[in-house]
């Protein structure tokens, strides 16, 4: 890392071709596209944000979305994610990347700047920090920090189609054999919540949680106790598949 302080980013990558629910992001939730809870909660972290598109015409209007909210973005291949992270990361010369995904609409601004801060501290760019690894947060709530040299070392010899699409196994699978790991875990395990849209069920659940329980204003600890206090909510997706990586 250099000498000077590191410059942040966190990128979220975003398509409309998503194959359980196309057009996701974009779906309204009390007026506002599932797009605009996520950037907002993101940018609650303090850090600036990237959004990571592709070249399909089809995510024409995610440029659009973009543009009128001022966000910077960048446009490559639509399978080789992680062809779009390193790009984006030398467009704008991030040394710092936080992986977020565009389908998670009520990440936690705080809980990643606590990240970011952690990550900071020890001035290791072999370092990867994440909460998914050892998975005790509701899904939906993730997030990874890494180098841009992990991501350009990863983009450079991950070969396997899943490596390109998921932008992180390289690295996590410590293919290289010199990533060292540091978790973000809670006391208690709450990853039987899914808080992120990926079929129908899930964008039933958001849009409820958001226009009835002002969940986009809540912090992690409430939104879990939010979860625990109603069951029936958290049946509306509790049967969801995640799609494998």
């Amino acid at each position: 890392m250099q000498s000077s302080s590191p410059r942040i980013g966190i990128i979220s990558q975003a398509r409309m071709t998503s194959t359980r629910l196309p057009g996701k992001v974009l779906q309204p939730i009390a007026g506002r596209p599932l797009l605009h809870y996520h950037v907002k909660r993101v940018l609650q972290s303090g850090l600036p944000l990237y959004l990571a598109v592709t070249t399909n015409a089809a995510d024409d209007p995610l440029v659009e979305f973009a543009l009128a909210a001022n966000l910077p973005f960048t446009r490559g291949n639509e399978h080789d994610v992680l062809s779009r992270y390193q790009q984006c990361a030398t467009q704008y010369n991030l040394d710092i990347l936080v992986r977020v995904t565009s389908d998670c609409p009520l990440l936690d601004g705080a809980l990643i700047a606590q990240g970011v801060h952690d990550y900071v501290q020890q001035n290791d760019p072999r370092l990867y920090l994440s909460n998914v690894l050892h998975r005790t947060y509701p899904r939906g709530l993730d997030f990874e920090i890494f180098s841009r040299e992990l991501v350009e070392e990863a983009a450079l010899k991950a070969t396997l189609d899943s490596d390109r699409e998921h932008v992180t196994p390289y690295i996590h699978q410590n293919r290289s054999g010199k990533v060292r790991f540091q978790h973000v875990v809670l006391p208690q395990d709450h990853s039987q919540y899914r808080l992120t849209v990926d079929t129908a069920e899930d964008f039933l659940l958001i849009q409820q949680l958001i226009e009835q329980y002002q969940a986009d204003t809540l912090s992690t600890d409430s939104l879990i106790s939010l979860l625990a206090q109603h069951p029936e909510l958290v049946a509306l997706n509790a049967h969801v598949e995640q799609k494998k990586v």
